[in-house]
């Protein structure tokens, strides 16, 4: 697949994100310009709506943290990261890597919570200012030997978006 620019990824996946959830029966509404506030586009289902930030790669990860490190720690640029976000605001992760045009991005559904806790286990519970959706640390990491993913579980699935709904929607 052709790397398309950064703009490209973040349209292409509030495209893929709202089509999603408008398939499984939620009303979406969708923010545009850029730099929104805090999220992207709205689900709403009766009276239960959900804040969802959508997150674009093509690189098998997001980089969410990084702004935030600077004199913190890995576990306290997460930790800022995570206060930042409202509690009815999910997060959906849409990655194009390995996929083709044709293809349909994988992407997930996670709460704040969730994304930090991963964080700050990744590289062997140091932390990391990015949430990957699989890596391997080569034999020169300090992590070396593990191996850092996105659970199963937060796979973009009817169920999921109900799960999501049910927890933070209300």
């Amino acid at each position: 697949m052709k790397v398309m620019s950064s703009w490209h990824v973040g349209v292409a996946a509030e495209a893929f994100a709202a089509a999603m959830f408008a398939r499984f029966g939620y009303d979406v509404s969708v923010q545009y310009g850029a730099n929104q506030p805090e999220y992207d586009l709205i689900a709403v289902s009766g009276d239960d709506i959900l804040k969802i930030s959508v997150k674009g790669s093509q690189d098998g990860s997001w980089g969410l943290t990084q702004s935030l490190k600077k004199g913190r720690t890995y576990h306290e640029a997460v930790q800022e990261w995570l206060h930042r976000h409202h509690k009815k605001t999910i997060f959906c992760l849409v990655q194009f890597k390995g996929t083709a045009a044709s293809d349909m991005p994988r992407m997930y559904l996670a709460s704040p919570e969730e994304i930090a806790e991963v964080m700050c286990n990744e590289a062997g519970g140091r932390g990391d200012t990015i949430l990957y959706e699989h890596h391997e640390w080569g034999a020169s990491a300090a992590a070396y030997g593990t191996v850092d993913q996105i659970p199963k579980e937060w796979l973009f699935t009817e169920g999921r978006a109900k799960e999501m709904f049910e927890k933070y929607g209300r």
